[in-house]
């Protein structure tokens, strides 16, 4: 699976932007997805995971409430609705593929893909 990151930009404290992260390839629909992000001079974490079918999904506590994630396996595609930013979200955000489809991961090394990311900037 091959994957492309877009939707990035600048966006005021408070406001909104939605990822979208197209995949290539015939295991997209039975894989789970998930985003990760990765701010200057911090490690890369975990923000959202979502499972083959879309019928279950897991966050990260700091955006929990906050982002969603969703996926369209008809058109190949896996988004992160992002709500009420805040500055601490600025990062680069990768969306990653894990070919296994039984549990939700939040450990990056346990993802067989990654997107080129994609820039947030989350200005006060």
């Amino acid at each position: 699976v091959q994957l492309q990151a877009s939707g990035g930009g600048l966006v005021q404290a408070g406001g909104s932007l939605r990822l979208s992260c197209a995949a290539s390839g015939r295991t997209f629909s039975t894989s789970n997805m998930a985003w990760f992000r990765q701010a200057p001079g911090k490690e890369r974490e975990f923000v959202a995971a979502i499972n083959w079918s879309g019928s279950s999904t897991l966050y990260a506590d700091s955006v929990k409430g906050r982002f969603s994630i969703s996926r369209d396996n008809a058109k190949n595609m896996v988004s992160l609705q992002m709500n009420s930013l805040k500055v601490e979200d600025t990062a680069v955000y990768y969306c990653a593929v894990d070919f296994q489809r039984f549990v939700l991961r939040r450990d990056f090394n346990a993802y067989d893909g990654w997107g080129q990311g994609t820039l947030v900037t989350v200005s006060s």
